[in-house]
């Protein structure tokens, strides 16, 4: 008969121990091994009962007949879910903090961010900054190209800088280009980009005397998509060689088809949003990713989700194999997120 499945706090702190052990060493845990970690009074043979018990619950596999045990997917889950994040020196925060403060773009700071987490983990690492209708507006500028084209350039105030050209029938001079431009700052400088394509709406049926020729002209490059900045991501991946070393248990051929969905930006944005799913500013742990793809279910991942100015989302994240160190990896997802949240202040 199968015993009953709730675990008694001592079975969780041999179950626990267990997986500490297995993330430190990579071998097969014995009961011995345990018996000299632990500090309570209890004989290898006491240990070997409740690891049987754990065996039979799911949480322990065992590799060999006359191996230790390994601890499965539902083990990891009941680790993580009893780890919080340790706090790092406060002179470590401001070098993070100083150190994204250095670059001003941002795609600049993802990058950085991801080059730094991944310094930090030795994972394979991912930073992103996902745009949504309500950013803000900063500045825009507009310049007369040739061949009655227009460059259309919107800044927003989460220091994102969004590009195109575009033709038109009718060519623009730059005078007037710069009248339309200075009216466009003049007045909504600092408005959500939403409010502003509502009242720029208004304004085009209202065609008020006094900028009847800007707004026309403004018009044709509303039409053109001038405040349709769109919704792609910036988004910076690094160290997904260090994914190489780790025994994923994978043929060549599903290590390949690991590494082609790690290049493809859509499929990891997929995976942050299914993944990590908490409140803002609280650290997400996915363990196992097989739900994602095949080839990842050995694989966990640590990621958190902040909110920044002009309703900017930014997700920071750690993948890596289950049997990582989860403290460490906590600890620095969460503070170059609460990092990259506070430059952005």
């Amino acid at each position: 008969m199968r015993r009953p499945s709730a675990l008694t706090d001592r079975n969780v702190a041999i179950l626990h121990a267990i997986v500490q052990t297995y993330i430190e060493t990579g071998e097969p845990v014995a009961s011995r091994t345990i018996a000299r970690r632990l500090t309570q009074d209890l004989s290898p043979a006491s240990i070997r009962n409740i690891m049987a018990d754990l065996y039979e619950e799911g949480y322990l596999s065992q590799p060999h007949t006359s191996a230790g045990r390994v601890p499965t997917e539902k083990a990891y889950q009941s680790y993580v879910k009893t780890l919080v994040a340790r706090r790092i020196l406060s002179a470590e925060v401001q070098r993070l903090r100083t150190e994204l403060g250095e670059v001003e773009s941002m795609r600049a700071r993802v990058e950085r961010s991801s080059h730094i987490l991944m310094e930090m983990t030795r994972g394979f690492c991912i930073a992103a900054a996902i745009p949504s209708s309500s950013q803000m507006l900063d500045q825009v500028d507009l310049l007369a190209l040739a061949d009655r084209r227009v460059l259309m350039v919107v800044v927003t105030r989460d220091q994102m800088v969004h590009n195109r050209v575009v033709p038109l029938n009718e060519s623009i001079p730059q005078e007037e280009l710069h009248s339309i431009r200075n009216y466009l700052n003049r007045n909504f400088s600092g408005w959500m980009l939403s409010d502003v394509q509502v009242e720029l709406e208004k304004r085009l049926e209202q065609e008020s005397a006094a900028y009847d020729a800007i707004l026309k002209k403004l018009n044709v490059l509303y039409e053109k998509g001038l405040l349709d900045i769109g919704d792609s991501p910036e988004i910076h991946m690094e160290g997904a060689s260090n994914l190489i070393g780790i025994d994923l248990h994978l043929t060549r051929e599903k290590m390949r088809e690991l590494f082609r969905a790690l290049e493809q930006k859509k499929k990891i944005l997929v995976l942050l949003d299914r993944f990590l799913e908490q409140p803002q500013g609280e650290i997400g742990i996915q363990v196992g990713l097989a739900e994602m793809h095949p080839a990842m279910g050995e694989l966990s991942l640590i990621g958190i989700s902040v909110d920044l100015p002009s309703g900017l989302s930014a997700k920071i994240a750690v993948m890596g194999p289950m049997r990582m160190n989860y403290e460490r990896t906590i600890s620095a997802v969460l503070h170059v997120g609460q990092a990259f949240q506070s430059v952005q202040a």
